[in-house]
């Protein structure tokens, strides 16, 4: 005779963010729309308006997706859990953005993320639109086999909007190559054949491409060099505070060290270190492959990353999430030169006060970019199985950053004769990327 068995069904993490996490998401999508209205009125003023009704379709991400799916454990409960994909617009090509594995993710956050990424591709001139996807959960409280069953769940689950030619995920805050490997294995066993193009940030052996885990903060201090050149800062004498260090942040701590500059301070979620001499970032980064974190660095003083934020340094890297940089701590920052490592860092009243202080900063759409420039790359090498060297890699990514940077001057030059206050290079760069989503869609026409 059978014998029933139970099964335990937790709810816990069923579409229940905590109220900090919804206050976190608001945030961020409250100031994605501060900045593109901003933006949008600037170019009204320069002679460039866009229609009413273009600036409501700009404003609406194109489709929203949310999926709750559950997860069998380890210990044999199931879990459920809540995703989402959200595409902002594909009016210049494919949607193109990462998934973010943290257990803050909302609706709102991901919308505000994907609209980001419309500008992003759009400013550096690649042919992609808009997306960002996430689940809300603590990867480091899964076990491997648990997390392999949540991501290829969670791609099964988003896979009718996926595809090499519509939209094209790639890794964010918690997820790695391994994760975009299930994905592909994933999406492949449903079309019965291997579709490499269909996500990038992939391992080198399953076509992924050189130097895309260090593109992203490779690219932030490309960007930061040319700021340099400009603030006629020498980049031997240059120091840097880097606020997280995951990826992207002890990337770029690597890439400045290799360029000759002191990192001074990192951080991460546990703490962090302060050496006014400067950080040994190799071995600091052998360390965090061990412990998993930066604190217990014998080389540096603790020191918390409210405190980081306000060091009087060169350069201050923001490179952890976003609303760090907020209307209380932004009289405070004492960096000359602020670069986004992170997306959506510094909040639009943050942004009024540093413009009026004088700072130097780098947005978030610029210079991060560096990830979905190398991530079309890999795209492009998928869909001709032919693959370049890391020089051509690096080369390329170098040669597009630094047109998109001087693009951003010249443009912040051009609006300041139409009321754009001097330095506000985040307005710059975003009248320059919405204009040519604009003109895109006017080009492509609405249909029917």
């Amino acid at each position: 005779m059978a014998v029933e068995r139970s099964v335990e069904v937790s709810y816990s993490a069923f579409y229940s963010p905590s109220p900090e996490a919804i206050r976190k998401g608001l945030q961020a999508w409250h100031a994605a729309l501060a900045q593109f209205d901003k933006a949008a009125h600037i170019l009204e003023a320069s002679g460039h308006p866009l229609k009413r009704g273009l600036i409501e379709f700009l404003r609406r991400p194109k489709r929203e997706l949310i999926v709750n799916f559950p997860v069998q454990m380890d210990d044999g409960s199931i879990r459920m859990f809540t995703g989402y994909r959200v595409h902002h617009n594909a009016v210049r090509g494919p949607t193109k953005g990462g998934i973010r594995y943290h257990p803050d993710v909302t609706l709102e956050e991901v919308r505000a993320l994907a609209m980001w990424m419309t500008w992003k591709c759009a400013l550096v001139n690649i042919p992609y639109g808009g997306a960002k996807g996430g689940v809300a959960v603590d990867p480091a409280q899964l076990s491997p086999r648990e997390l392999e069953r949540l991501t290829r769940r969670y791609a099964t689950e988003i896979s009718l909007l996926m595809h090499p030619g519509g939209d094209v995920p790639a890794p964010d805050v918690g997820t790695n190559p391994q994760i975009m490997a299930w994905i592909m294995d994933t999406y492949s066993m449903h079309t019965g054949f291997t579709q490499p193009a269909v996500v990038t940030g992939k391992p080198l052996e399953i076509g992924g491409t050189m130097g895309r885990v260090e593109a992203t903060g490779r690219g932030v201090m490309m960007v930061v060099a040319e700021a340099l050149k400009v603030n006629r800062i020498p980049i031997e004498q240059a120091t840097i505070a880097i606020q997280g260090f995951g990826n992207v942040g002890s990337y770029a701590a690597l890439t400045a060290h290799q360029m000759g500059a002191r990192v001074v301070a990192v951080s991460d979620v546990q703490g962090g270190l302060y050496n006014p001499k400067g950080l040994d970032i190799p071995k600091l980064m052998d360390h965090v492959r061990q412990r998993r974190t930066v604190v217990g660095f014998p080389e540096g003083e603790p020191i918390s990353n409210a405190e980081l934020l306000t060091l009087k340094v060169d350069v201050l890297i923001p490179a952890a999430l976003e609303n760090q940089i907020t209307a209380e701590n932004a009289p405070f920052i004492q960096a000359r030169i602020l670069a986004e490592g992170a997306n959506g860092p510094t909040t639009p009243e943050a942004d009024e006060i540093l413009i009026e202080k004088g700072v130097f900063l780098i947005p978030d759409i610029l210079c991060n970019a560096g990830g979905v420039i190398v991530s079309y790359f890999e795209w492009v090498q998928d869909l001709q199985s032919f693959f370049w060297t890391e020089e051509e890699i690096n080369s390329r990514m170098e040669r597009i950053l630094k047109r998109a940077f001087y693009e951003v001057l010249a443009k912040e030059e051009e609006l300041r004769r139409h009321g754009l206050k001097a330095g506000d290079y985040r307005t710059a760069a975003q009248a320059l990327a919405i204009w040519r989503v604009a003109q895109a869609t006017l080009i492509r026409g609405i249909y029917p």
